[in-house]
């Protein structure tokens, strides 16, 4: 009887006093979080209770567990393993601790400067979630080396592995180039303030926004819902465009082909009155002039602008489609025209011997005309 009952009072005991003590800790997390509403941090330390509770029933069975009289032929093996849970478990708790801090700090910081200075939290998030991979990185080797230095094969093979550690260093140095300097691109970027996550930016001729952004690569979400994946080494090696860098406000532009007949004075009031009926403009600038003149056409740019990329976006097709539909409306004849001519025919004989041009309708073969509608202006398509 007294065998079947310690191994029930030593796994139960264990098992109720994980309950309990975890229950008792998120009770006392979720009361702190109703009375705490300004800070995240104890709402965020209660996604620890997994890991803690596996710390605790680790730890509480692997010391009791020599009571327990239970598979005692295996008892070194029992115990390694709950020895490898408590360790594996420990560093997941410190992760999920260390991940709370710093995003109750990171969630403070950006709650008191978000309309202030948008770019310096943007600066900061990338920072945060850089440094968030290597803490993590770095407790997922020390976990891996400490279960790994439980087997005494390790420990007496230590010796060994220390000698050979130069060797294995340099050739994983030259074998992981490629992926070291990408690791180090990638604290480059992040105290750098290259870019950003949530920085607007142009890379290869794709239009995007920053979305991840980790040691190794970088992603970018483009407006056609598309994710162009890069190693971050590219941004320290090759120019890109960052359109959030600095003051997110942006000037954009918009040009137009008409004929050289065209109102430019009226599409200058035209603008304004577009541009005021526009809320993606934000009131600062606008201009229209003439900048290229050939002999069929002038060329008229608008400088309009906005408060970032995706409001820029939207002035600019706003104006060029209001702008066009206003000149094929009201002045027609402001649109590009080809201009052709009658063809020359070739001389030909007539019976006194005198050649002549002769061309359809009594036109003269050298007159220019207009291809299209006379009456209205518009040409034809």
């Amino acid at each position: 009887m007294e065998n079947l009952l310690r191994p029930l009072i030593v796994v139960g005991g264990s098992v109720v006093l994980t309950l309990v003590i975890g229950w008792a800790t998120d009770f006392l997390l979720r009361k702190a979080d109703e009375r705490h509403h300004e800070t995240p941090l104890w709402g965020l330390l209660r996604r620890g209770r997994i890991p803690y509770m596996l710390v605790l029933f680790a730890a509480l069975l692997r010391g009791s567990y020599d009571e327990a009289d239970l598979l005692e032929s295996r008892a070194d093996g029992v115990g390694r393993a709950l020895t490898l849970i408590l360790i594996g478990s420990a560093a997941w708790l410190v992760i999920r601790i260390a991940a709370a801090i710093v995003e109750t700090s990171y969630s403070r910081y950006a709650s008191a400067r978000a309309h202030r200075d948008p770019a310096r939290v943007r600066r900061v998030r990338t920072q945060v979630t850089l440094i968030m991979r290597v803490v993590s990185a770095i407790v997922g080797v020390v976990a891996a080396a400490t279960m790994l230095l439980t087997f005494p094969a390790f420990k007496a093979a230590g010796a060994s592995l220390l000698a050979s550690a130069g060797i294995l260093g340099i050739v994983a140095g030259v074998a992981a180039q490629s992926t070291l300097s990408n690791m180090f691109a990638g604290f480059q970027i992040a105290f750098g303030d290259m870019v950003r996550i949530g920085d607007t930016v142009v890379v290869d001729g794709e239009w995007g926004t920053v979305e991840e952004i980790t040691l190794t690569f970088l992603t970018v979400h483009t407006w056609d819902e598309r994710r162009i994946t890069m190693p971050v080494s590219y941004f320290t090696s090759k120019p890109f465009e960052n359109w959030s860098r600095g003051t997110p406000q942006m000037t954009g532009i918009v040009f137009w082909h008409v004929d050289h007949s065209a109102p430019v004075e009226a599409m200058r009031d035209k603008l304004r009155d577009i541009l005021r009926e526009c809320p993606a403009w934000d009131g600062r600038a606008y201009n229209l002039c003439v900048t290229d003149s050939t002999p069929s056409t002038m060329q008229v740019r608008a400088l309009v602008t906005a408060k970032d990329a995706d409001d820029i976006w939207t002035v600019r097709v706003t104006v060029r489609e209001q702008m066009m539909s206003w000149l094929t409306d009201e002045h027609p004849y402001a649109l590009p025209r080809v201009n052709t001519a009658d063809a020359i025919l070739p001389p030909s004989r007539n019976g006194n011997g005198h050649g002549h041009r002769s061309s359809p309708e009594g036109v003269p073969a050298q007159q220019r005309r207009y291809h299209g509608n006379h009456n209205s202006g518009r040409p034809e398509h």
